[in-house]
């Protein structure tokens, strides 16, 4: 089955829809990511497998998903929650957090959501073909590894660092 991406405009209002492979860098799309954090006030990030298209190999929120025609933000989250790590999520656990207009080296909006959850990494069923390592960062860890090396994430953290800063911070 073929997967269509929902295309916006400026205003983030649906105008169509196009296979993933067709999007152009003048396309605008919707993203949404699930930044996990846990009661020891750490993050869950995931390591993208090297054969991803956008950004392989980079640290990114440990769920992320491309809006698809028939989804929603909240929808879309869910079904990557799932997919990505077998969490079975109810839109109500989910904190609803910055949504941004990221004009990188792709053109989209990024809703991101926020879920707090203290399983260990081993106990994630994590889909192998999305992520290569999901790791727990504490808020030092996290602020050495991307002060010292942001290549090592996906180009957008720059605006969801400062969001799981604040929230680590304030646990």
């Amino acid at each position: 089955m073929i997967k269509l991406t929902t295309i916006v405009d400026e205003n983030d209002k649906e105008i169509g829809y196009k296979e993933d492979s067709l999007i152009t860098r003048d396309d605008i799309y919707r993203a949404t990511g699930l930044l996990i954090v846990n009661s020891q006030g750490q993050v869950l990030l995931a390591k993208r497998v090297l054969t991803k298209t956008h950004s392989p190999g980079k640290w990114a929120p440990a769920v992320a998903g491309t809006v698809e025609k028939g989804e929603n933000y909240d929808s879309n989250i869910i079904k990557e929650g799932k997919e990505e790590l077998g969490l079975d999520l109810d839109i109500s656990e989910l904190e609803m957090s910055l949504k941004s207009r990221v004009k990188l080296d792709w053109n989209y909006f990024a809703q991101i959501y926020f879920y707090k959850c203290d399983k260990a990494v081993a106990e994630f069923n994590f889909d192998k073909k999305e992520a290569s390592e999901l790791k727990w960062f504490s808020l030092t860890e996290l602020k050495n590894e991307f002060h010292n090396h942001p290549e090592h994430f996906v180009p957008n953290f720059v605006n969801y660092y400062p969001l799981v800063e604040k929230r680590l911070a304030g646990q």
